[in-house]
């Protein structure tokens, strides 16, 4: 259980925190980083964007240049907009450019040491007012602030990608974090247009969290020979009006990063078999074979070769007709279904966050086309606890074992 945080900050540095942030630092240039680099600078905000990559942060205002272009195109923004927001994000070469910024928010690489060292660095550069954050997907935020001076101005932001499309963000207050920087986060994120949660620091947050079965178990169905992974992304979008099945998210995502994820969850829970990666995706990882981003994943995306949604509707249309495969894509929806059912419930058990941020987050998250709880209600909780107690039968494993407070639903 998460004891209560550090005390309040003087009022003076809390009262309306939304309208007080102008200046905020982005440390990383990446995909992600300049996406919410973007998001800042459309709400009005300067931008400091830093990477220890020169190269890689000119890269990334080019490719924001050729979507602001696009964007003016389709008339989503006026060329005067795109114009200041571009002019908006200063590019940097050192940190020490960070000084006068009020939030700076940190998006590299998923790893708690090298994370650790830029804190500790930064720390010494900005004014004791300055709020401190991570848009780590899945590393603990109280872990990642105690090595610093003052926890207590440190929280998790988690943007979800690509930044300026997805809605959702993920307020995460460490056990060191003062208490009302949660709620003024929240404020701010709503004054950028963001749809914010609350969520307690536990491995994975919501999302990261409660999404895992939707990857682990679709692997292991194809790990098994249950089924192909075409037959596993086409039960989950005809039956559960996914709009990507989950091997083409995995695609889409990067499988070196969905397996990173994975792993640092499966650590963090210390090593619940809830959780546990796969064999599948660790060699997928060593192959290289890591979806779009390399042209080959699960799914081929060479020129030459159809795509993931193409392949699934031939297969659609040879086998529509075929009661065995109807049989077949009703068993994968409901062993992946239930499986993230019983981890919405047990977050609900366990408080992670309110039950309307619970439904939102996987909603607003990773689209999900209704919340997991609205879900299981829907279906049948007997139901879904039955579907559970029968893989557990069958298996004889702690993976499949059910929330306390499943059958009580």
């Amino acid at each position: 259980m998460q004891e209560p945080r550090t005390k309040k900050r003087e009022k003076s540095q809390i009262s309306n925190l939304e309208s007080q942030i102008s200046k905020v630092g982005i440390i990383g240039s990446g995909t992600m980083g300049i996406g919410i680099a973007q998001v800042a600078a459309t709400s009005g905000c300067q931008v400091f964007l830093y990477d220890a990559i020169i190269a890689q942060t000119e890269k990334s205002l080019e490719n924001l240049q050729k979507v602001l272009a696009r964007l003016v195109e389709k008339q989503k923004i006026t060329p005067e907009s795109s114009e200041n927001i571009f002019r908006k994000i200063k590019p940097c070469a050192e940190l020490s450019d960070f000084k006068n910024c009020d939030l700076v928010i940190e998006a590299i690489i998923e790893n708690k040491e090298i994370k650790t060292k830029v804190f500790q660095q930064l720390e010494e550069i900005v004014s004791e007012k300055c709020i401190i954050s991570s848009n780590t997907s899945s590393i603990s935020i109280t872990s990642l602030s105690s090595e610093l001076k003052n926890p207590a101005r440190f929280i998790g932001i988690h943007f979800f990608n690509p930044a300026p499309l997805m809605p959702l963000v993920e307020v995460i207050p460490g056990l060191l974090t003062e208490e009302n920087l949660a709620p003024e986060i929240y404020a701010l994120m709503e004054n950028w247009g963001k749809i914010p949660v609350i969520a307690k620091d536990v491995p994975g947050f919501i999302v990261n969290r409660i999404a895992r079965p939707f990857y682990g178990e679709a692997l292991r169905i194809v790990e098994e020979n249950i089924a192909t992974v075409e037959q596993v992304d086409e039960a989950m979008r005809s039956l559960g009006n996914f709009k990507m099945g989950p091997f083409e998210l995995m695609d889409l995502i990067g499988i070196d990063i969905n397996f990173s994820v994975t792993k640092t969850v499966y650590a963090d829970y210390f090593f619940d078999p809830k959780y546990k990666p796969s064999l599948l995706q660790q060699r997928m990882a060593e192959a290289k074979l890591l979806g779009r981003k390399t042209g080959k994943g699960f799914f081929d995306y060479s020129e030459k070769i159809q795509d993931a949604g193409t392949k699934s509707q031939e297969i659609k249309a040879v086998e529509q007709n075929s009661e065995k495969t109807a049989e077949l894509h009703r068993e994968i929806f409901m062993r992946i279904i239930s499986m993230l059912v019983n981890e919405a419930v047990e977050a609900k058990r366990l408080g992670i966050a309110n039950d309307a941020d619970l439904e939102l987050a996987m909603q607003k998250g990773v689209n999900y086309p209704k919340g997991l709880l609205a879900w299981g209600k829907e279906i049948g909780y007997q139901k879904i606890s039955e579907t559970l107690q029968n893989l557990y039968e069958e298996y004889q494993e702690e993976r499949y074992k059910q929330s306390p407070l499943l059958k009580k639903m």
